[in-house]
């Protein structure tokens, strides 16, 4: 017992000292720069058992204790149907980062999985719609998701390359269909590979997407049928290597929009072109 206690210390330990500006720091100008949190909160942390969530409740187990306001937290595993292997090393990983989660079950992937079209969208949705009902049930204002820096520069290239849209992963939005409920993204600045650089300094293991299509892919010749998310994200890497900045620079255009210089934009599902205002804008060639 106290060997796991010095070790979930020493874990506990590395994401304030060793990894303070790469995980610590940007979770919380997160938080400020966006508002996410306010006094009185009682956040839903979901845990999918994936890096990125267990880490997520790590660092609000951190902000718990050094908070100078007020606030819940409640940690849930949405279990949508795991095997016994995936879910066995959900629990393991939950006792040894001592987070006192709630297990519920759900048959989502059984679902999902029988759709031959968009299994990934459908599951997703699916999912999202449970977390809410679930969260609320719990009393929980705010729902905590673990998606990263890298998510949010991956969706908006899979967004621009595969639907035409410039859109992105926003850091906070309310929901359509439960009154007063909120879904923030805190790990918003956090990298990827930062995360599994914690990850491996602690030899701490975590499962994959665990759902069939996933298994499958992994299992399928060559990897056909490689999902977008994949392809984008090798995409991103390899610019990347050649210059280092492409990273942010996706993440600076969305923050650096020009709509002088864009043919169209939408608004509140209001389509706007640059036509409107094409008299008012000066000629500035000469």
């Amino acid at each position: 017992m106290a060997k796991e206690l010095d070790r979930v210390l020493e874990i506990e330990r590395t994401i304030i000292k060793n990894y303070r500006p790469k995980l610590w720091a940007p979770f919380i100008k997160a938080i400020k720069e966006f508002e996410l949190l306010a006094p009185n909160d009682h956040i839903c942390v979901c845990i999918s058992g994936g890096k990125d969530s267990m880490l997520l409740a790590k660092l609000f187990q951190e902000l718990k204790r050094h908070s100078d306001f007020e606030f819940e937290v409640s940690y849930l595993v949405m279990n949508p149907g795991y095997n016994e292997v995936n879910l066995n090393m959900i629990k393991k990983n939950l006792d040894i980062l001592k987070i006192d989660a709630k297990i519920i079950e759900t048959n989502i992937f059984e679902i999902a999985n029988n759709t031959i079209k968009n299994p990934c969208y459908l599951c997703a949705r699916m999912r999202r719609g449970a977390l809410y009902r679930l969260a609320k049930d719990m009393g929980c204002n705010k729902i905590a998701l673990g998606h990263h820096f890298d998510d949010v520069i991956e969706t908006t290239i899979m967004g621009l390359l595969n639907n035409g849209e410039y859109q992105t992963m926003l850091p906070k939005l309310h929901s359509d269909n439960y009154l007063g409920m909120e879904l923030i993204r805190p790990m918003y600045f956090i990298r990827e590979k930062d995360i599994i650089t914690w990850s491996k300094k602690n030899n701490l293991e975590f499962i994959q997407c665990a759902c069939r299509f996933t298994e499958d892919y992994k299992n399928s010749i060559d990897h056909i049928g490689a999902s977008k998310r994949a392809q984008t994200k090798a995409l991103i890497k390899s610019l990347e290597y050649d210059n280092p900045a492409v990273p942010k620079n996706i993440y600076k255009g969305l923050i650096n929009i020009n709509l002088d210089k864009v043919l169209g934009y939408k608004s509140r599902g209001i389509e706007h072109s640059f036509l409107e205002h094409y008299s008012d804008i000066k000629d500035d060639s000469k």
